[in-house]
């Protein structure tokens, strides 16, 4: 039940069972102690005193030590103190109220779990302490200190998303975190790196600070372009070029809506078109892309005169991320439709509806009685809408009826409209991924516009090579990128010539920011967990320390 039984020595055991408490009598039995300041052993005592100390529990019982030690005089004559306690480094800390096991497994509780919940589990196990307690444990650990790392991984990360980032280093050999540095910036990584020599490999994403922070503070030192992040930059070219093409996404869309499918049991199905915007929402929608097209000629008029892209957001009062998503294309680019959310009060009748109708009854009103039966509280007005777009997925006139043919059945469709990004990632999934579907859809796509099918080419070939690491390719691919591609998938391409070094060892090298991503998870789960709300030095703690 002691801490140590080579420095203590029980005197006395007194049980309280009204309170649940054990009180131990305890002295220490060093014969001679050492002067914290110069370390001169002493045998005089000065007096004795007692200290208490809160000690893990036993069972349902709480213990506490009556501790009593000893003041000795300092047989150094030249040292400052004369008269100091005697410490009990294996039992507890100078001034402490807790042993050193017990603070040990509060400071365990508050790594793992935080604050209130550390808290929570903490009064399960018996011990009374607050979760400021714990936090202040935490906070007093030394920061763990290693080698320096012969592979850096390099990323970013939000204390505050949109408003305040960070950076992660991480050990990619040992996948171990090394530091959280306070923010992205260049010149705090460069000096991070100048404070430890000998990295050799520095993997990142596209970030030009980063990759100038890696080139003052390592200037010798290989840079590697993180591949998931040269995919990554790649979908997002793709997904500003098919915003300039939203007339061919919109035919894609439609002539899938319009296409009839085949069940495995043969028969044929069609899903349901998309329900007409009212002439309100109409002319809502044209006055909105008016106003967006005004907009977009205003900003690239001030670009054209010189002006910068801060300077344009403080000009005409708009966000900075506006203006320069502006500013990545030089024509105006047409809004797609895109997955239409929000609840419709049909949708838990839907499925009685569609049986019906395919079962022959193509009647609005027996439809508006059927689902009124079962709970329906809507109009009339929004079932007959629905109908219309049932004879139209049938190609039905209205109160047009065929008796005797065979219509399809007709079923709601079982996925969304293909936007910019979704389009992006669509080129860009692997192969072996895609169903006969996704290549329908994406032969469809190259056919509306020639610009579509080179940059869909450029796009498979190049994350093919990534893939693959076919880093002879490369440089025919940045050739043939720079020369035939247009719009954002060249720009795409002159950067990657603008970073070749660390685009070529990218595709080369093994290595990549993976666990520099699934660090940075963990990172956000223990920032969610503390709601928030810690700041940089807790939040290391927590997350560099290997418990």
């Amino acid at each position: 039940m002691l801490p140590d039984t080579t420095l203590l020595h029980l005197a006395a055991c007194h049980v309280d069972t009204t309170a649940a408490q054990i009180t131990l009598s305890v002295c220490s039995t060093q014969a001679t102690a050492l002067c914290p300041l110069c370390t001169t052993p002493a045998r005089r005592i000065h007096s004795h005193y007692a200290r208490t100390l809160a000690d893990l529990p036993w069972a349902a019982y709480r213990v506490r030590l009556q501790l009593r030690v000893r003041k000795w005089f300092c047989s150094n004559r030249h040292c400052r103190r004369r008269i100091f306690t005697e410490r009990l480094p294996t039992v507890a800390a100078p001034w402490a109220r807790r042993t050193l096991r017990l603070a040990q497994r509060l400071v365990a509780v508050g790594l793992a779990l935080g604050g209130k919940a550390g808290r929570r589990l903490s009064q399960r196990w018996g011990l009374v302490v607050s979760r400021n307690t714990l936090f202040r444990l935490v906070r007093r650990l030394p920061l763990p200190v290693d080698a320096t790392p012969t592979v850096l991984g390099v990323d970013d990360w939000a204390l505050r998303k949109r408003r305040t980032y960070g950076t992660i280093l991480v050990d990619l050999e040992q996948r171990q975190p090394i530091a959280l540095l306070p923010d992205r910036d260049a010149e705090t990584l460069a000096q991070w790196l100048h404070a430890h020599p000998g990295v050799e490999v520095i993997t990142r994403d596209r970030s030009k600070a980063y990759a100038d922070g890696a080139r003052q503070g390592a200037p010798t030192a290989t840079q590697v372009a993180d591949r998931f992040h040269l995919l990554q930059n790649l979908a997002e070219a793709l997904a500003r070029m098919f915003n300039t093409h939203g007339p061919a996404l919109q035919a894609v869309n439609e002539a899938r809506s319009r296409t009839p499918m085949t069940r495995p049991d043969g028969t044929v199905v069609v899903p349901i078109p998309a329900a007409s915007p009212s002439p309100m929402a109409q002319a809502q929608a044209a006055h909105s892309r008016s106003r967006r097209v005004a907009r977009h000629e205003q900003i690239w008029a001030l670009r054209h005169q010189g002006w910068t892209g801060q300077a344009i957001a403080t000009q005409l009062g708009i966000a900075k991320a506006t203006v320069f998503r502006y500013l990545q294309t030089p024509t105006f680019a047409e809004r797609t439709s895109h997955r239409r959310r929000g609840h419709s009060v049909l949708n838990p009748y839907k499925e009685t509806l569609l049986q019906r109708w395919n079962s022959g009854c193509r009647d609005a009103l027996q439809l508006f009685h059927t689902i009124q039966r079962q709970g329906y509280r809507g109009s009339y007005a929004t079932v007959a809408r629905y109908a219309v777009r049932l004879r139209q997925a049938q190609g039905l006139t209205p109160r047009q009826q065929r008796p005797g043919q065979t219509l399809p059945v007709v079923v709601e469709p079982q996925y969304g409209q293909l936007t910019p990004r979704g389009a992006a990632w669509l080129v860009l999934r692997r192969p072996e991924t895609r169903d006969p579907a996704d290549e329908q859809q994406l032969t469809q796509l190259m056919a509306q516009h020639a610009d579509l099918a080179e940059a869909v080419a450029l796009a498979r070939d190049f994350a093919e090579i990534v893939r693959t690491r076919q880093s002879d390719r490369l440089d025919s691919w940045l050739a043939r990128a720079t020369t035939r591609a247009l719009g954002a998938v060249q720009r795409f391409a002159q950067g990657l010539c603008d970073d070749y070094a660390a685009v070529k060892a990218g595709v080369t090298l093994p290595w990549s920011n993976g666990p520099v991503e699934g660090h940075i998870n963990r990172l956000k789960m223990l920032k969610r967990q503390m709601f928030g709300r810690a700041n940089l030095d807790l939040l290391s703690q927590r997350f560099l320390q290997r418990v």
